[in-house]
């Protein structure tokens, strides 16, 4: 297969995120690749090394068009509200990306811009030293199991129904719960949880 004469990381990036997105995560090799690209596997190790390489390829490319400013006037609450909702529509618009933004947070660029957003929003409410670092930990901890949660484990998935009707004398709470949750959506849990854990930072602010 010819080769295209030159290649970017963009363009490597659009075609491993096109493979996921058609076939899934578990597709994504440096055959289905140069495939994708219309050029010889071997080729594509001018580029990449690995799949790893691939992957934060791939991180960057969901993350590219996330807009990272927020109103300086503002509150940092209503801030950090809108870069969590930003990263949460990019990566849910792939959702078989997911596991690959923990995977990768440190190595790839759309990560790291979008983490230097966050801990600037947070520096200007309040937050220093340790405090910062385990509000943005927290953070970022809640977004990763928010994301699991919604595209793994869904609220409306029918496990939620099949627990709802478990026996009530054996469990109780567990029964209730999963009733009430069968009423809700995605957006209600990962709102909830987010105003539950912005409450609970501002007392450390």
């Amino acid at each position: 297969m010819p080769r295209p004469r030159s290649l970017t990381k963009h363009d490597l990036g659009v075609a491993a995120l096109a493979v996921i997105d058609r076939d899934g995560l578990a597709a994504l090799t440096m055959r289905a690749v140069a495939k994708e690209l219309h050029m010889a596997t071997m080729a594509l190790y001018r580029y990449v090394s690995d799949r790893e390489e691939l992957e934060v390829l791939v991180v960057d490319e969901v993350l590219a068009g996330i807009d990272v400013s927020t109103p300086a006037e503002a509150h940092w609450r209503d801030r950090l509200t809108a870069l969590l909702e930003r990263m949460r529509a990019a990566i849910s618009a792939h959702p078989a990306t997911v596991p690959l933004v923990p995977r990768h947070r440190k190595s790839s660029n759309g990560t790291r811009r979008w983490m230097e957003a966050m801990l600037s929003v947070l520096n200007e409410g309040g937050f220093d030293g340790a405090d910062r670092v385990i509000a943005q930990r927290t953070l970022v901890a809640f977004l990763l199991g928010s994301l699991e949660n919604e595209h793994y484990a869904s609220i409306n998935a029918p496990a939620t129904t099949a627990i709802a009707q478990l026996s009530p004398e054996e469990y109780p709470m567990l029964t209730q719960t999963a009733a009430q949750a069968r009423k809700m959506s995605v957006d209600d849990e990962f709102r909830g949880g987010l105003a539950i854990v912005l409450r609970g930072l501002a007392d450390r602010a």
